[in-house]
């Protein structure tokens, strides 16, 4: 009877003399006809928990970036104070204008962009464990991971892609601040060798930044490839899903034109 009312919604005519796909479970004297419309029963039956389970792993998801989000942040924007506070700066050298305010400024916006990223991890996390914690399908609707999607994808963004390039910068910046000073003229001025070797903090400062400028191109290069893979492995799956469901419309439709 089940079977006979879901194909009625259906459109999908069923002989009602035939009852292979509500009496026994196998596939014993049912025909290629019935077989198809069988599959095809199932599968538009099992929408309603395909739907459902693509809400949890949406939820799921969210939460996982959520918690990466909280924990780099409060990481990154950790090291990034102490650094700044720890940093000593020698009174007796004359360090670049601009040098000292890149890295005041850098410093800033960088635990300014985690803190953020923190605040919005914190206040929706709780939401969204309080709902993932709880054993019943029917729960996914008191989640609010589908309203707060912007924001949680804009706590992953500063997170792990702007908070990382500013930490990089930070670390290059800090390089400068503590090895510039190293050798300098200013303070070694009795001998012709420290002149000679007034050069050492620069360079050191300098090799940092060739190091660091091609890995922060690495990580750009990276992320792209990373969301472009993501990207189309999902739209091949669900193209193949379609295919799925496109094959057995036109087997449907032939076999019910013959």
């Amino acid at each position: 009877m089940l079977c006979l009312i879901m194909s009625s919604e259906l459109n999908v005519p069923v002989d009602p003399s035939t009852p292979a796909c509500c009496s026994e479970p196998g596939t014993k004297g049912m025909d290629y006809r019935d077989w198809v419309r069988r599959s095809y029963l199932e599968l538009v039956t099992s929408n309603h928990h395909s739907v459902q389970a693509l809400s949890w792993r949406k939820l799921y998801l969210s939460r996982a970036k959520l918690k990466a989000s909280s924990r780099t942040s409060a990481l990154l924007s950790g090291f990034a104070m102490v650094a700044m506070v720890e940093v000593q700066l020698e009174v007796q050298y004359k360090y670049p204008q601009m040098l000292l305010i890149a890295f005041s400024a850098c410093t800033t916006v960088l635990v300014a962009v985690h803190l953020f990223a923190l605040l919005i991890s914190t206040c929706i996390l709780p939401n969204v464990e309080a709902v993932s914690n709880i054993h019943n399908l029917n729960s996914i609707s008191e989640s609010p991971h589908e309203r707060m999607h912007p924001y949680i994808e804009l706590a992953w963004g500063f997170s792990t892609v702007l908070g990382i390039l500013l930490f990089l910068a930070e670390v290059v910046l800090l390089c400068w601040i503590k090895f510039l000073p190293v050798g300098s003229i200013a303070r070694n001025e009795t001998t012709n060798t420290e002149k000679h070797s007034s050069h050492a903090g620069w360079q050191s400062a300098l090799v940092s930044t060739i190091i660091m400028v091609p890995v922060g191109l690495i990580f750009v290069v990276f992320t792209i490839h990373f969301y472009r893979s993501l990207v189309r492995h999902k739209t091949e799956r669900h193209n193949r899903e379609i295919e799925e469901l496109h094959k057995l419309k036109v087997q449907l439709d032939g076999h019910d034109r013959e």
